[in-house]
């Protein structure tokens, strides 16, 4: 059984389910991993795990509106796929910033920890973002348009989260954030480029 067909058995209440799993699980691996250093509050390890938190919970919220309204199946697989991993990753950053003692939250303004970063938003959102009509015109979207628009709205958002893991990467010594930072764009450039050929597929 193909990965996008397994996921196709899982209700939406199911996925939500998972996605609590996944989070405990991302806890759990932030508790297991050895902390040799801790990065400050202004560092761009803080700032990397506060804003990629942000910018993962939309591409949550993206793919469990996918597994439930996803047109074609693939569709369906591929946003179960990104909303449990996106959301375990969140709960690693999530318990990053509890170890180093350092607020989840902060006044400093988003990409502020990237060289160069806040010339780089784009009306106040971080690369890849989709603005709250572009969320509501995917939430009433349905049938294949939903997938194509879908389709096209992760692409944009994964391409512009691999820009903000290169910016951590560029400045980041910390072996647990290069780990995940590494993880997260190499997973993210595979799913682009599969996505791109279920794009060509979609017309």
């Amino acid at each position: 059984m193909s990965t996008a067909r397994r996921f196709t058995l899982f209700s939406t209440a199911g996925l939500a389910v998972m996605l609590v799993i996944g989070l405990l699980l991302g806890y759990a691996a932030g508790f297991l991993t050895p902390h040799s250093s801790s990065p400050g509050d202004t560092s761009p390890e803080a700032g990397f795990a506060r804003d990629m938190s942000a910018h993962h919970a939309q591409a949550v919220a993206m793919g469990m509106l996918a597994q439930s309204k996803g047109n074609k199946v693939e569709v369906r697989g591929f946003g179960s796929d990104i909303a449990l991993t996106q959301q375990a990753q969140i709960g690693m950053m999530d318990q990053w910033l509890r170890d180093w003692g350092v607020n989840p939250n902060t006044e400093a303004a988003p990409m502020s920890w990237m060289p160069d970063g806040m010339n780089q938003l784009d009306n106040g959102l971080m690369p890849g973002m989709a603005t709250q009509a572009e969320m509501d015109a995917l939430a009433a979207a349905s049938g294949p348009a939903f997938d194509r628009l879908f389709v096209q709205m992760m692409i944009k958002h994964h391409l512009g989260g691999i820009h903000m893991v290169d910016g951590v990467l560029s400045q980041t010594h910390n072996g647990d954030v290069t780990w995940l930072a590494d993880a997260i764009k190499s997973g993210q450039q595979g799913e682009v480029t599969a996505l791109q050929n279920l794009q060509k597929q979609l017309g």
